[in-house]
């Protein structure tokens, strides 16, 4: 094998790489969050998670990707493990569709392709359809490179260590092994298909000595998987135990069945001239046939993978970044999961504001320090949170979408506004601290205000509460209102007060710490309104 070649192989293999990375990003940038809402809520059976595995992979061209994503959402908390196992097993079977592509002659035009997703790219000043022409150009360079890979590889067809290395390969456990160990290299086995029919398109490879080596292809893929789940909770590695089991199984069985039928030899009748569809067929087949055979045992692949991962005692909320581990340093799917994960804690931190703000108000109406404790524990988180998602917000803003970019950032402010609401709800304990040390209480009158305050700030926090995407224009209608409400009953009890202190019915000294109060209370409407300002922003209602 001359330089000329192998520089044509590696060149027409780095092509095949780019072009599905590019598929990933512009994927990612037209439907990620999409195909993360389509995951969540279409996962109900085992059936119709079959179906939308399938049809997302055939999109994506990744069953690594779809596991990934499957990963990350099991390990944030945003599907059961029971969902995940249609879609995995949809998954592989939606992986073969570059195969068929492939086997149909797709490749033939892929210049065209690659042409038509520049043009976009170049002159549309859109940003999905520049996004479309992402997807579009990556197809046509991915193709274009498994040309590239086989015009490389045709002169070895007479080399005779080459011929000998492909005969070996008969051999099922040195094929399986030899497939496992390249795709967990490339870590794809859309990517390993293309390149098998690639070698068969140039005359090196027969599916008689390439099928143990493509069963061991449906092993390898389940590697990037097992990478993401490194450090997540025992759910999210469960997802790898069954992506691995399903295809272990698989490739066993088919193995065996291999010794007893003629596989190889059935497809090899029906498309004699074509050695690419004979591939892409045996490859589609091996991956139905062990859905069909799986499916009814669902139940017990979940058991299976509870037994080899036991549950682990969390004592602790996890962090944002420890979520988050599965998705570093892959593409698809991952802003979908950030976002998914900030807003999650986003609702965490806001409930424990809720909650700071309705035991401080309450400390002060009872007078008593018993729940000053639990107020500074939540402080505490509260603080923690903001730091923790500060932080991971700070690290994948430049690596995702413009408009990915947008949301995580409006989430960045909304995570400041929850902590200076949890700080105003702090000073509220801390003016109950006084009270006890001077032994004084509020008068009647100003408990009275305090109870309507309260009131009136809870319900005011309810309507941030439930999912802020739907329709956010209204709820920042409602929480203006609510905002307008607080300032003036701020300035109302703020007269009200001065009227007290001229008939001397409070002390001095309380009703400087009231008006202080009636601060907190009118900044705490501020933040609110900030928070609302930011959905609206975020998530614009469309026309």
């Amino acid at each position: 094998m001359n330089m000329e070649s192998i520089l044509g192989l590696c060149g027409g293999l780095a092509l095949f790489l780019y072009g599905m990375h590019m598929m990933s990003d512009g994927l990612e940038a037209v439907a990620g969050e999409r195909m993360k809402q389509i995951l969540e809520k279409l996962t109900s059976s085992t059936f119709k998670g079959v179906l939308v595995g399938t049809l997302i992979t055939a999109i994506i061209q990744s069953s690594s990707a779809t596991t990934v994503m499957l990963v990350g959402f099991v390990n944030s908390g945003l599907m059961a493990l029971e969902n995940t196992v249609g879609v995995i097993m949809g998954a592989n079977i939606g992986t073969t569709m570059t195969g068929i592509l492939m086997s149909i002659g797709i490749s033939d035009v892929a210049p065209l392709i690659a042409i038509a997703g520049v043009c976009l790219i170049m002159f549309s000043k859109d940003e999905k359809k520049n996004n479309l022409g992402i997807v579009i150009a990556g197809l046509g360079i991915l193709f274009l490179g498994m040309n590239m890979m086989s015009d490389a590889m045709r002169g070895m067809r007479d080399n005779q260590m080459f011929i000998n290395l492909m005969t070996s390969l008969r051999n099922p456990i040195l094929g399986v092994l030899v497939g496992t160990v390249f795709t967990a290299l490339i870590q794809s086995s859309s990517a390993s298909i293309g390149i098998l029919q690639a070698l068969a398109m140039a005359g090196l490879v027969t599916l008689d000595n390439g099928i143990y080596v493509m069963f061991g292809f449906a092993i390898g893929t389940c590697v990037t998987a097992v990478i993401a789940s490194i450090g997540a909770n025992a759910n999210a590695k469960r997802v790898t135990i069954i992506h691995l089991a399903f295809n272990v199984i698989g490739t066993v069985v088919f193995v065996i069945l291999c010794q007893f039928i003629p596989y190889v030899q059935f497809f090899q009748n029906m498309f004699p001239e074509s050695p690419e569809a004979q591939i892409a067929n045996a490859f589609l087949v091996f991956k139905v046939v062990t859905t069909v055979m799986l499916v009814p045992f669902t139940k017990q692949l979940v058991a299976f993978s509870r037994r080899i991962v036991k549950e682990e005692v969390v004592e602790v909320r996890p962090s944002i970044s420890a979520r988050a581990v599965s998705i570093q340093g892959y593409h698809f799917g991952a802003a979908a999961i950030a976002i998914s994960l900030i807003r999650d804690e986003v609702n965490y931190m806001y409930d424990i504001a809720k909650r700071n703000v309705e035991l401080a108000f309450d400390a002060v109406l009872e007078n008593t320090n018993k729940y000053d404790a639990e107020i500074d524990k939540n402080e505490d988180e509260l603080d923690r949170l903001n730091s923790e998602v500060s932080q991971y917000i700070s690290s994948i803003l430049g690596h995702i979408s413009t408009v990915d970019s947008d949301v995580v950032s409006g989430y960045f402010r909304i995570v400041g506004n929850i902590e200076r609401i949890g700080d105003h709800a702090t000073n509220f304990a801390d003016y109950t601290k006084f009270f006890l040390s001077k032994n004084e209480r509020l008068s009647d009158r100003a408990q009275g205000e305090v109870v309507i305050m309260k009131q009136t700030t809870l319900d005011a926090m309810s309507l941030l509460e439930g999912d802020r995407r739907e329709d956010a224009a209204s709820m920042l209608a409602s929480v203006s209102r609510a905002e307008q409400e607080i300032d003036d009953m701020t300035d109302n009890y703020r007269n009200a007060q001065m009227d007290r202190m001229k008939t001397t019915t409070c002390s001095p000294e309380a009703s400087v710490v009231y008006a202080e109060m009636l601060t907190d209370f009118e900044r705490i409407g501020d933040h609110l309104l900030n928070i609302s300002e930011e959905f609206a922003r975020m998530y614009p209602t469309k026309a």
